[in-house]
Parts: C-alpha cells; sequence; structure tokens
C-alpha cells in the first residue's frame, strides 16, 4: 500500500513537471509570434492536451482502483527509463531554447537546430514522449494504462508529425539540416562497398 501512495507522488511530481514545461511553452509562443511566427496544426493540440491530462488520472486510477501492486522486476527498470525520457526532453528543451514548444510556431528566420539529440533524430522529443507514456504506468503495473495511452498517442503524433513536417518542410534550411535523420531512432550510416582492385 505504501509502494501506492509513492507512486501517486511520483505522478504528482510529472504532473507538477509538465505544468512548468507549458508556463515555458507559453513563454515561448508569446516570443515567437512576436518575432513573427505562425501556427499550424492546431486542430490536434487540444486532442494532445486531453490525452497527456487523461494519462496523468489515469496511473493512479488504474494502480488503486485495480489494487496494481509494484513489482522490482519490472519497476525499477521503467523507472529508469522514465528518468532517461525526463533527460532527453531537457536535452531536447536545452537545444531548442526559445524555439522550444508544444504548439507547432515556425519563425521563418530563426534556424533549424541540428545540435543536441537533432544530430541523430528527426523528433527526439516525440520518442521521450512515447516511451514516458509505457514507463510511467509500468512503473506500478499499470499495464491497461500503459497500452491505451501508447495506441491513443501513437494516433495523435501520425498527425502532429504530418503537420509539423508540412510546416518545417517550408522552412529554409529544414530539410537539409535534418536530412537522413530518422524520425524515433537513429539511422545507421550507409555501408561503403569497396569494389575489389
Amino acid at each position: 500500500m505504501v509502494s501506492r501512495w509513492l507512486y501517486l507522488g511520483l505522478v504528482a511530481c510529472v504532473a507538477l513537471e509538465r505544468t512548468v514545461e507549458l508556463r515555458l511553452s507559453r513563454r515561448n509562443a508569446a516570443a515567437a509570434f512576436a518575432a513573427g511566427g505562425r501556427e499550424y496544426g492546431r486542430s490536434h493540440w487540444r486532442a494532445m492536451q486531453l490525452l497527456h491530462t487523461g494519462f496523468l488520472i489515469a496511473c493512479p486510477l488504474e494502480v488503486f482502483l485495480l489494487e496494481r501492486t509494484f513489482h522490482p522486476g519490472l519497476g525499477v527498470p521503467m523507472l529508469l527509463i522514465l528518468g532517461a525520457t525526463m533527460a532527453l526532453r531537457y536535452w531536447v528543451v536545452a537545444t531548442l531554447g526559445e524555439r522550444w514548444n508544444t504548439r507547432i510556431i515556425v519563425v521563418p528566420h530563426w534556424v533549424p537546430a541540428s545540435g543536441g539529440p537533432y544530430r541523430w533524430l528527426r523528433h527526439p522529443n516525440y520518442l521521450a514522449v512515447v516511451l514516458e507514456l509505457v514507463a510511467l504506468p509500468l512503473v506500478h503495473g499499470a499495464w491497461i494504462t500503459a497500452i491505451v495511452a501508447g495506441i491513443l498517442d501513437l494516433a495523435v503524433l501520425r498527425s502532429r508529425i504530418a503537420a509539423e513536417e508540412a510546416a518545417l518542410a517550408a522552412w529554409p534550411g529544414y530539410t537539409q539540416a535534418l536530412s537522413g535523420r530518422g524520425w524515433f531512432l537513429p539511422r545507421r550510416p550507409p555501408r561503403i562497398v569497396r569494389k575489389a582492385p
């Protein structure tokens, strides 16, 4: 029973962290609009908000109502993955600086990010989100929430990434800056085949 209350505290910390992110996002959005930014893909943004809010409610609900137990063999690795997702997320935030946002806002004269995790991935933040939506519930055995949230998130991300890629494709330098990078997983560099002399 104690582990359930500790888990509730963990989810509350994640919710608090999300609140801080939304404040940062609003500040960055205001700066982007002031610099001439244009927003794209607004239609699915509300769906993302509802999904993430519902997710943070569903995690402890499943644990308490269905009396999920903590199994160290699963919970500890999931905690490590959750920590890695947080590290990746803040690496993204630090790399993008004022360009980071929860919305798709393109400012024509801003330069696309190609450093940090963007050296290997086009969408490292979405990789962090997908992993988090599976890891956080599984820390305390909430497997129904992990499955449902994971499926719903992939459906929302499909629209989100399509809108983001379409918006950024017209951004000068985006295609060249991130060409050859995978969306969620790094691509292996092409093998060099040497011809026999």
